[in-house]
């Protein structure tokens, strides 16, 4: 460990490392993420009909995702934008989790939204532009349903663990961080994919790290090389936005896979999972024969 992360991160007991707890496992039905399975959260941006989100649904389910994600409520740039089907959209994701067996992820905005929300997913997610919401931090470190906690566009690391502190520190152990790319001078991409974050995260916090290949880069084209980098240096899962006609779909259609394009990248995924998991292995058995 660089001799400064200890002193930087010390401010996050709950959510650090420690002797007594090395690593925390995240359980969502009989889904367990950070014990060493690639954990695969897919779907669509936004819920946009009943049809689109169930072929949806289906289609990743069939390519091997664990997890169904899907925006009921979309925090938007412009007040024009599609801003998603609330309530409405919530129960259409119910209605995929029966059909399909998926457990659920989508974002709650606001401190006032949370007990609805929970009603229908499994996993809240806190998006980036709330990262620093400290009265939505602390709700859902009551709500009783494990929390997805996206980085904030211009936030560091020691901002993340703060802001995953504050929701442990209101209950709620069951946190999951996700790199999701940061704002920087680049633009040729939506944002810049701080691969380095993902050791890091894994080296001094004790949280699953979850990585977010969509929003890293905001290219379709780039999405299976980000997940593949991404595995590769640790990371105990993934969120990608799939879509059945991403040319039409209502909200970030460049970066959503096609159902094709879904079912190569997971298939080419399982390449490098098992690189990493081989690796892994080799390393304990090394210095299990050392000891």
């Amino acid at each position: 460990m660089a001799a400064n992360w200890t002193k930087q991160f010390s401010n996050y007991p709950l959510v650090t490392k420690s002797p007594e707890c090395p690593t925390t496992a995240v359980h969502v039905g009989d889904i367990t993420i950070g014990d060493g399975e690639f954990v695969v959260m897919a779907g669509p941006c936004s819920v946009e009909s009943e049809r689109q989100l169930l072929r949806t649904a289906e289609a990743v389910a069939l390519a091997g995702a664990h997890i169904l994600r899907g925006g009921a409520f979309k925090p938007r740039s412009s007040p024009y934008a599609f801003q998603g089907l609330g309530v409405d959209g919530l129960k259409i994701l119910g209605k995929a989790r029966e059909l399909t067996g998926l457990a659920i992820v989508t974002e709650v905005l606001s401190e006032t939204d949370v007990e609805v929300v929970a009603e229908y997913a499994d996993i809240m997610q806190v998006g980036s532009r709330n990262m620093e919401n400290v009265s939505l931090l602390e709700r859902v470190g009551r709500c009783g349903r494990p929390v997805l906690l996206k980085r904030g566009m211009v936030a560091t690391l020691e901002d993340l663990l703060g802001a995953a502190e504050c929701i442990a520190a209101n209950g709620n152990p069951n946190i999951m961080l996700c790199e999701r790319g940061i704002r920087t001078f680049e633009t040729a991409t939506r944002n810049t994919f701080d691969i380095a974050a993902i050791p890091v995260l894994k080296t001094v916090s004790r949280l699953p790290v979850i990585v977010d290949p969509s929003h890293a880069c905001g290219v379709r084209s780039l999405v299976p090389i980000l997940a593949r980098a991404g595995a590769v240096v640790g990371a105990d899962g993934m969120i990608v936005e799939v879509h059945p006609d991403p040319n039409n779909a209502l909200s970030d259609g460049d970066q959503s896979l096609t159902f094709e394009q879904f079912d190569a990248m997971m298939r080419d995924l399982g390449r490098y999972i098992q690189l990493v998991s081989e690796s892994s292995c080799c390393c304990t058995s090394q210095s299990g024969g050392h000891s």
